[in-house]
């Protein structure tokens, strides 16, 4: 995800765009470290380096903030699935590979918004445009998956189902990454995405990628 970038004369409707984002990423960074309930609206000023106060002139509050936050990084992995799946000439175990890998990259690169976009909040904290936006990130995967299970790569079930085993097992990877425990092209990765596969292949096509196959 972006981080708000300086500049110079700032106008006051960019002024207030900067500090809200400042505030979204101090969020984002506090949230995965900390969580919610850990996360105090001082400690979010203080990331943020604004007066407490000014949280209030953009959000309604701390949980306003988490579901904005959650909202951003569910909308930028939808943009992600999205953009590998406009590329059709690739089948659908490799697109679902292409996205397991970007995935792992992000997983490193910024920690904290993977962090956000598995975590599992109460479902009283999420708001109903969180939970839209997290079915649509959903709903992307299951679409490759859907179209896997079509050509007979995916096992024959609910295309939702075996999409939420993928994820659920890609999100290990995802984790250890994120907790700099494993790196994107590691063996334990490699692994951990190939078993993703197989976890929901069809009879046959279970076998590893092929490291000339991937793209």
């Amino acid at each position: 995800m972006d981080r708000p970038t300086p500049h110079e004369g700032k106008s006051p409707h960019r002024d207030a765009r900067d500090t809200r984002q400042r505030l979204q990423r101090a969020a984002l960074e506090l949230f995965a470290s900390a969580g919610y309930r850990g996360a105090t609206t001082p400690a979010l000023a203080r990331g943020a380096g604004v007066a407490e106060g000014t949280i209030y002139r953009h959000f309604t509050g701390k949980q306003h903030l988490y579901n904005v936050v959650y909202q951003a990084t569910q909308a930028w992995a939808t943009d992600l699935v999205a953009e590998v799946d406009r590329d059709h000439r690739q089948d659908a175990r490799r697109r679902l590979d292409r996205v397991a890998r970007r995935l792992t990259e992000s997983a490193a690169r910024d920690p904290a918004a993977v962090h956000m976009l598995l975590a599992r909040p109460s479902p009283d904290l999420l708001d109903d445009t969180s939970r839209a936006a997290g079915d649509r990130f959903h709903t992307a995967v299951e679409r490759i998956v859907a179209e896997g299970k079509a050509s007979g790569a995916v096992r024959a079930g609910p295309a939702d189902l075996w999409a939420t085993v993928w994820l659920e097992v890609v999100a290990l990877a995802l984790h250890r990454i994120s907790r700099q425990e494993w790196q994107p092209g590691s063996p334990h990765t490699r692994q951990t995405l190939e078993a993703a596969w197989a976890a929901i292949a069809g009879p046959g096509t279970s076998d590893q990628l092929k490291s000339g196959d991937r793209a």
